[in-house]
């Protein structure tokens, strides 16, 4: 191994960055940690639903697998499902090794349910704060681990490196005391998208670049039409879009519309527990019909005890706008919560690109398939991440197949203006208005078209220039409304109401990737 190969550079701080960073420094190697905001601030703070794995005494990993490869729609990469559902409990038990606090009964760990489960098969902590307390966790022991971190530091471009590793280019948020790391192996974990819809149940730092930056690079990403509505964030004018935890609903929670009826029951016959792409369809209709900008949820038969000891998070957080779950309705509306698609990789964490692996959300493994299986998205990072860092310790020949549709996306010459947060507000309303929950071909058309021109503007065109937040967000909305508007079907979480049916035609992925501009 060279000297650079043992040093890998690990971009992002959530539950797949930080398992990296620490199976990489027990592997012998000497990860640095790259963030762009503190260490704590990602996505897996903020989950509450929980994290799966069979471990139940009734449950297997055969069951988890049929559950993950139902809820995908058909397009599930069934090796990558295997690997999930098998290599789950190991890391679990890692989880419980680095002091993970799982809540217990009688000394046993406590297992849930959530819509599509089969099984009990949801481990929490603390209650609703899974993703916190997994968090923290990881975040303590890197500390302790003496591993090398570095906060507010914004990955600006990667290059293919002469070595097998990539040269990588950071900055400060406000892009400047830039930084060059050369000929190092890089590791995306750089999180999803979801902060670039105007409703969203991220943390602002999720706005996808991680995605932009790769595909400029030359990287293959995929399966980006499918982005993940979760179908209850709180919903009250001027307040923070807080998920309000399928969990709820798990335990018994309805939904009710503004006449205090279960639209529900006529939808599907799992009701509340149907997909989540049926339960956010459902309420958007319902929203439409009656004019009002929310639904409600009706957790006061669950009782005030069981509320606040199952759900601590989600009703303290309803406390502070004077609602006691356990007496009143929450308003609820739809979010954009997840991308189930992203840089492209084999069961490795390998990208297209030599020397660059992805782990996490940023990855597109083919694990969720169209519709991700509620609490697949934890263990994803562990397993996989798991995956890349033996990888990385020891390297072994492979890259992920060849797309079955690749589609070559002509780079945008263009002024690279930066500095308008104003466009970055529009991208984030277009991609929420024309390229949300429901989609049309030509409102697909419109947005595509007006990402275009936002990236022509801002784009990098002279060598050396790197990209900003404008540019890697009028990519990253360019590559999910193409992706869109090339899925001519509804598939999961992808839904087009002028083409509403799935099709055999259509049980394939949609690969981009960059053409180079003409000599």
């Amino acid at each position: 191994m060279t000297r650079a190969a043992g040093r890998p550079l690990i971009v992002g701080s959530g539950i797949a960055g930080l398992y990296v960073a620490l199976r990489c420094r027990d592997l012998g190697l000497r990860p640095t940690v790259l963030t762009k905001g503190r260490l704590e601030e990602s996505n897996t703070r903020y989950a509450q639903g929980g994290i799966a794995a069979a471990i139940g005494s009734d449950d297997s990993p055969a069951l988890h697998l049929a559950d993950t490869v139902r809820a995908g729609a058909g397009l599930v990469n069934r090796a990558a499902a295997r690997v999930l559902t098998q290599e789950a409990p190991a890391r679990i038990a890692d989880l419980v090794r680095l002091g993970v606090p799982f809540d217990t009964v009688e000394g046993r760990i406590a297992l849930a349910r959530e819509a599509a489960h089969s099984r009990d098969r949801l481990l929490h902590a603390g209650g609703d704060a899974t993703g916190l307390s997994i968090e923290e966790t990881l975040k303590r022991r890197v500390l302790e681990g003496g591993i090398d971190v570095r906060e507010r530091r914004v990955l600006r471009s990667i290059r293919l490196g002469g070595k097998g590793g990539v040269q990588a280019t950071f900055s400060d948020p406000a892009g400047r005391g830039v930084e060059v790391e050369e000929d190092r192996p890089l590791v995306l974990a750089t999180g999803g998208a979801g902060s670039l819809f105007l409703q969203s149940s991220n943390p602002s730092v999720a706005t996808g670049e991680g995605v932009a930056i790769a595909f400029r690079a030359g990287a293959e990403v995929g399966d980006l039409e499918f982005v993940q509505f979760h179908p209850t964030a709180f919903a009250r004018e001027g307040a923070p879009r807080f998920l309000i935890t399928e969990a709820l609903r798990g335990e018994g929670a309805v939904l009710r519309n503004e006449a205090g009826e279960r639209f529900m029951l006529g939808v599907h016959p799992d009701a509340e527990l149907a997909p989540r792409d049926v339960v956010a369809r459902a309420i958007t209709g319902e929203i439409a019909r009656s004019g009002q900008s929310h639904v409600y949820l009706d957790a006061t038969r669950l009782g005030r005890d069981r509320l606040f000891a199952r759900f601590p998070s989600v009703s303290n957080f309803l406390l502070t706008f004077d609602l006691d779950p356990s007496r009143d309705l929450v308003p609820v509306a739809p979010v954009a919560h997840y991308m189930i698609g992203g840089v492209v990789t084999d069961l490795e964490g390998r990208t297209t690109l030599r020397g660059l692996y992805a782990a996490g959300e940023v990855a597109a493994t083919g694990v969720h398939g169209a519709n991700r299986l509620g609490s697949n998205s934890l263990i994803e990072g562990l397993v996989f991440g798991e995956r890349v860092a033996r990888q990385l310790a020891r390297p072994t020949p492979g890259a992920p197949a060849p797309a079955e549709r690749l589609l070559r996306i002509a780079p945008v010459p263009g002024l690279g203006r930066e500095g308008e947060p104003r466009l970055v507000e529009e991208i984030r309303t277009l991609l929420w208005e024309e390229v949300g929950i429901v989609r049309t071909g030509p409102e697909l058309s419109r947005a595509l078209a007006r990402f275009e021109e936002i990236a022509r503007e801002a784009e990098p065109t002279r060598e050396g220039q790197l990209a900003g937040p404008t540019a890697n967000a009028a990519l990253t909305a360019t590559l999910i409304a193409r992706a869109a508007l090339e899925r001519k079907e509804s598939r999961g979480a992808h839904y087009r109401s002028d083409h509403p049916r799935p099709l055999a035609a259509w049980r394939r992925h949609v690969h981009l990737r960059r053409r180079e501009r003409a000599a």
